[in-house]
């Protein structure tokens, strides 16, 4: 049956695509802001198997979204509950398709290794923040197995010391519960082996999108104490939901 679920998975990909695609190129033709990014991706979550759910509120004026990373789903769920631009690593841009696919929803792709660039890759995010589409960002770097939080880099968060506009950082919690151990991706764990595994896995996977309590940038003295506050919130939902099988692991 796994063949079966992968390939009737795949088939919904496809179909969301061809559904969303032609009226989002009419939608850009027209010069006009395309909802249909976030409705693909809504859908795209759906096709895969997730269902999404919200805890909180996302803050109601601009906010930069901070959460925590477990797998590619990540970017479905989150967009599909807000609607937000990513900041992704630049070798994901030259990924056939999905690379095409990511800059359709304005995701800012930066480089991880190329020294002297964080400061056109800090122009080109305060040339995004200057709209008003949420922008998200994983700041651990790197996908986890879910169980606590990796380090935070804070250097892209220097765009908000201060920030361009008015902008509200919200810290996100992005929970697989029981699930969170068998579909983390990390490790050495090929993309492809990992998106086989996940799209023949059996039955709904329960996502929970938890908006923490927003702060305000400029409460901070830098971006290292901005980085820490959020870690620390992320961390503390984290440790307050494990599922019982993880409950003697502490985040990191």
């Amino acid at each position: 049956m796994a063949p079966l679920r992968r390939a009737g998975r795949i088939a919904a990909l496809l179909g969301s695509l061809l559904l969303c695609l032609p009226p989002h190129l009419l939608w850009r033709l027209l010069r006009r802001p395309s909802p249909w990014p976030r409705r693909f991706l809504g859908m795209a979550a759906r096709s895969v198997g997730a269902s999404v759910r919200v805890e909180g509120r996302p803050v109601d004026s601009d906010m930069f979204l901070v959460a925590n990373h477990v797998s590619w789903i990540d970017i479905l769920a989150l967009a599909d509950a807000t609607g937000a631009a990513f900041v992704a690593h630049d070798g994901i841009a030259s990924w056939p398709v999905i690379g095409w696919l990511a800059a359709q929803n304005n995701t800012l792709f930066v480089s991880r290794e190329k020294r002297g660039s964080l400061s056109g890759q800090l122009n080109a995010l305060r040339a995004a923040l200057a709209g008003h589409q949420p922008i998200a960002l994983f700041p651990e770097g790197t996908t986890s197995d879910g169980s606590g939080l990796l380090p935070f880099k804070p250097s892209l968060l220097a765009v908000l010391m201060p920030p361009p506009r008015a902008v509200m950082i919200q810290p996100v919690h992005i929970d697989y519960g029981a699930a969170t151990a068998e579909i983390a991706w990390h490790g050495d764990e090929p993309a492809g082996a990992n998106a086989k595994r996940l799209l023949e896995r059996k039955g709904r996977l329960p996502v929970t999108i938890r908006f923490l309590e927003p702060f305000d940038p400029a409460s901070c003295a830098d971006r290292k104490i901005l980085a820490a506050t959020a870690h620390q919130r992320i961390a503390a939902s984290i440790a307050a939901h494990l599922p019982p099988s993880s409950s003697g692991q502490a985040p990191v």
